[in-house]
């Protein structure tokens, strides 16, 4: 029996019958899987868009004998992995990489392979036997009622699963959105006068939004989640992510965007783009073709999203939700056996003897572009026209050809493009030609691969004149085809041992400009420099025009389409490892989805077991931090409500308990606030002040001399804060903070690092400690810290034979995981008598040493009440004093209550 094929609906029900035994375990371990996503919080309905057109589910594929990899391709489960399966690469792009031609005769759709297509040659980097699916669209027509047959013989035979979008929705979704809105924005074209773009149009957004669903649904259909690799191309496909990881927490989930990522600048012009943002966050792993264009990217992050990013071990990573996002920079290389093998063809051969003779005892400048406004081939003539009048000996020496492909978009920018490249072509050749001699040759026609290829192999130099563009692999090919192969040579009857040559003149604004370190890079604006750049170019000695060539052919040949590949998807592998040694929590509505990754221990804390334990425990120690824990941090009024009070005052006079308010606050604050309350402990300032009651005195172990190191930090940090609009000092007595939450995101960030680099130099002997924390630089003494604070107080509640056997911490920042971390450590304290039970507790769902969580203010305030209220009714009533006995019973009648 093949096990490959495809399972066709009608004939389902007898391959059930004849696996039914299989099927039961795979149906158990699905509920078994099933159970891991039950904290899932959003709606899946919010992201479902309207569709005009209804599609029958692709049949699943066997993937082991007997075992049907989901009982309906709708994807409405997690499938847990067959033994025996291999993972896949699921690549999904906007385009299928398939020729479609319908044959006249019989009326079928015949399909092929297109060779030239990128996700056909990234195989090459892997293992002939790598399994690839690729999931887009088709670049026909297909009628409704041939959809499921196409879709069919595509997955049989090519493995392919195509999207068919209605029409209405791919014109919008393509023509509008991606092509009108996203591309020229990308391209740093701004929509500001009506004629050079248009407005943003929500329904056009709609569609985009309502075509990652469609391309989701697809993906869905055939994904076995727990093995495979969904790899996303482009950013046709920008909010699919999102729809993918709503679905499968733990998805393996990479994204390569293709065209240049637009300065935070121009990209917050987008009305979506917190969409955007957060639709590519919710992969694993994004990758660019330069760092300018991660570093854009990353700084929208930090501008509109408030996020930061470090460096780990050399990859570069952002801490998403207790998931660490990953971005890769590497630039895309080409197919160069595809490309050797056209050089072979005699057909090259000749369309080079024919080059060869027509432009003898000339040099040949060559550009092959795209029609295209961001292309700068006007720019380029111009520049020519500047190299012409400026440097005389040029003229009836130098030939530039322009090989102008088809445009892959309509329109008047368009149009206007291609007239001015018409008229300046024409004074060119009016003005410098003569009889024979023509200095510009616009070829505007379908140019076919060897032609182009003779043109890459016999040009001086290869001018590319791009405004802006994402990568651009001309120059790549042009090295390669330098280079030439033992074929060719023999065709021209050239030596191998011949020296190769090639030069290159290349935009700034392009992006494969950094890796071509030889190259003469120019501002493709500034037409003289690169009139100078050509001339420059032309008349560079042999010797430095051979070193050149082989520095770019090194690279270029070691680092091609394939090695592109296998790197990405190494790098994703990577970026994935750790998906299912942590708990994944759904979060958020619609676009606004991410997905919490957290301990696997870690859970909310329920008042019914801390109130049980609580009752049961005699001696216990309790520690609160303030803001963000007993007052909402976005609260403008930082003095404690009548509420916070009360149950603070009830916890207070239980003579069983030691509270403690642990905050970063000042202690003429935090004592005026919390006078009420008696018998509440304040260590204040991280620790450095301490007390134990409103009846005892402020200790500290620090004295005023050994702060002499704040007239050292002081004007360190007022340069700073002079240097760095809307950043602030803190003077408090144990230290001193810079605050940059006000500046600019990137430049206060950039300060932030900059000062904590001088004043780690300029303190490195003194007894301080520099920390880095959310937008300040806090200079403090050694030993300050709340973790430490946290540590006093127990070591002398155990000195006083007061042992704790219940310790609860609750914080919500930064500062207050050492509180944690401290609290954790006393399990294994050998000085304590007995292991006290540890509630360890942070506000809000994130990332934290803590074991439990509580949601927000509200929440803690309740679980205070509740301990309070448990308090009060331990109590002795009617002024009796109740003994151990009676203590019991009540504890026990409480509990049956």
């Amino acid at each position: 029996m093949d096990y490959s094929v495809v399972l066709d609906h009608k004939c389902l029900d007898a391959c059930l019958l004849r696996q039914h035994t299989t099927l039961l375990l795979l149906c158990f371990s699905m509920v078994s899987r099933s159970c891991a996503n039950f904290l899932d919080l959003s709606s899946w309905d919010l992201l479902d868009f309207p569709q005009t057109q209804t599609q029958r589910a692709l049949p699943r594929v066997m993937t082991v004998p007997g075992i049907v990899s989901e009982l309906e391709g709708d994807g409405s489960s997690d499938v847990n992995s067959s033994t025996g399966y291999h993972e896949r690469k699921i690549i999904v792009a906007n385009m299928l990489p398939l020729q479609t031609k319908k044959d006249s005769e019989t009326g079928q759709w015949c399909f092929t392979w297109d060779e030239d297509s990128l996700l056909i040659q990234l195989k090459d980097g892997f293992p002939p036997d790598t399994e690839f699916v690729y999931i887009g669209s088709l670049n026909a027509d297909i009628a409704i009622n041939e959809q499921e047959a196409v879709s069919q013989k595509l997955l049989s035979e090519f493995n392919c699963v195509p999207t068919f979008l209605p029409k209405e929705i791919q014109e919008k979704y393509y023509r509008g959105f991606c092509k009108h809105h996203l591309w020229p924005l990308f391209h740093y074209m701004l929509p500001m006068f009506p004629d050079h773009g248009d407005r943003f149009d929500r329904r056009l957004w709609q569609a985009y939004v309502s075509a990652n669903k469609i391309f989701s649904d697809r993906v869905m259909e055939v994904i076995n989640p727990e093995d495979d690799y969904v790899w996303i191309q482009d950013y046709h496909l920008m909010v699919l992510p999102t729809f993918l990881r709503k679905r499968f927490n733990r998805i393996k989930l990479g994204f390569f965007l293709h065209s240049p990522f637009p300065s935070s600048e121009i990209y917050r012009t987008l009305p979506v783009r917190d969409d955007i943002l957060r639709g590519l966050l919710n992969c694993d792993l994004i990758g660019f073709h330069t760092f300018d264009y991660a570093r854009h990217f990353l700084s929208c992050c930090s501008r509109m999203l408030g996020l930061d990013y470090e460096s780990k071990r050399g990859h570069i990573g952002l801490d998403y939700f207790g998931r660490t996002v990953f971005i890769k920079i590497l630039p895309i290389g080409i197919h160069i056996g595809r490309l050797e093998s056209v050089l072979n063809l005699s057909s090259t051969a000749a369309k080079m003897k024919e080059i060869q003779e027509q432009f003898k005892g000339k040099k040949l400048i060559l550009g092959i572009d795209d029609m295209d406004i961001f292309k700068g081939i006007s720019l380029k003539l111009i520049a020519m026209e500047h190299l012409f009048e400026t440097y005389w000996h040029m003229r009836g020496k130098v030939v530039l050809i322009q090989i102008v492909n088809p445009a892959r978009a309509s329109g008047k920018d368009v149009e206007e493009a291609k007239r001015e490249i018409y008229v300046t072509a024409k004074r060119i050749n009016e003005r410098y030609g003569s009889s024979g001699y023509q200095p510009v040759i616009l070829i505007d026609r379908l140019v076919p691969r060897y032609e182009k290829t003779a043109y890459y192999a016999m040009a001086d130099c290869c001018l590319v004149n791009a405004v802006r563009d994402g990568m651009n692999l001309v120059p790549y090919k042009y090295i390669i085809c330098r280079q030439g192969t033992p074929g060719i040579d023999k065709a021209m009857g050239t030596s191998r041992d011949s020296p190769r040559t090639s030069m290159l003149v290349v935009s700034e604004f392009i992006g494969c400009s950094p890796s071509l370190s030889g190259a003469i890079r120019v501002n493709p604006w500034d037409v003289d420099a690169v009139a100078e750049a050509v001339n420059l170019a032309l008349k560079m000695s042999e010797a430095e025009k051979r070193l050149r060539h082989e520095k770019h052919y090194h690279y270029v040949s070691t680092h091609d389409v394939g090695y592109w590949a296998k790197s990405f998807l190494q790098d994703l592998e990577r970026a994935s490892q750790d998906h299912y040694n942590k708990r994944c929590w759904g979060i958020g509505f619609g676009l606004s989805f991410r997905v919490l990754s957290l301990s696997p221990s870690f859970r909310k804390l329920s008042i019914d077991h801390i109130v049980s334990t609580y009752r049961k425990t005699e001696t216990r120690a309790i520690f609160l931090d303030y803001d963000g824990t007993l007052v909402p941090e976005s609260s403008l009024v930082k003095t404690p409500t009548a509420e916070v009070l009360s149950v603070l005052k009830s916890l207070c006079e239980d003579p069983k308990n030691t509270v403690f308010i642990v905050s970063g606050r000042g202690w003429e604050s935090l004592s005026d606030w919390l006078s009420p309350c008696e018998n509440l402990g304040i260590a204040a300032e991280h620790g450095y002040f301490i007390r134990w009651s409103s009846k005892k005195e402020w200790e500290t172990c620090y004295s005023s001399a050994e702060a002499e190191w704040k007239t050292i930090v002081e004007p360190v940090m007022r340069s700073y804060m002079d240097a760095t609009d809307g950043s602030t000092i803190e003077f408090k007595e144990s230290a001193l903070v810079w605050h940059h939450q006000d500046a600019d995101p990137d430049f206060g960030s950039c300060q932030a690092k900059e000062l904590l680099d001088h004043l780690e130099s300029v303190l490195a002997n003194e007894p301080v400690v520099v920390k880095r924390g959310q937008h300040i630089v806090e200079v403090k003494p050694q030993g300050v810290s709340k973790g430490l604070a946290v540590e006093k107080v127990i070591h002398r509640m155990v000195e006083n034979g007061n042992s704790p056997d219940m310790v609860m911490c609750i914080g919500d920042d930064r500062s207050d995981e050492d509180m944690f971390e401290s609290i954790l450590n006393t399990v294994t304290n050998p000085d304590l008598p007995m292991r006290p039970e540890i509630f360890a507790c942070t506000v809000g769902r994130k990332p934290s040493k803590a074991k439990y969580f509580l949601d927000d203010v509200s929440d803690v305030l309740k679980l205070l009440e509740g301990l309070g209220a448990a308090s009060s009714r331990s109590k002795p009533e009617y002024g009796q004093e109740s003994s151990s006995s009676s203590s019991q019973t009540h504890v026990a009648f409480e509990s049956i209550i």
